[in-house]
């Protein structure tokens, strides 16, 4: 039997992916505002990913770019 924080984590990004389908790249490149656009979001979760479950826990960085693009207080952008 999993760990519960794996158990939520699977849930999570389940629930990540349900909400996603639909969303084109034109739409998912949009920003309101001051708000991050999708694409962006999307890569936020995977610096977190990364850092919690690969980083801080195996010393693993897989994608040394999500450090940079889209860590807390990264600058605003809009990949695809």
């Amino acid at each position: 039997m999993p760990h519960p924080l794996v158990e939520q984590f699977r849930f999570t990004r389940r629930e990540w992916l349900r909400g996603l389908k639909g969303v084109n790249e034109e739409d998912a490149l949009k920003h309101f505002g001051p708000m991050n656009c999708i694409s962006w979001t999307v890569g936020h979760l995977a610096w977190h990913e990364q850092r919690y479950w690969l980083e801080r826990v195996q010393g693993i960085i897989l994608y040394p770019e999500l450090n940079e693009l889209f860590s807390f207080g990264a600058e605003m952008c809009s990949p695809s």
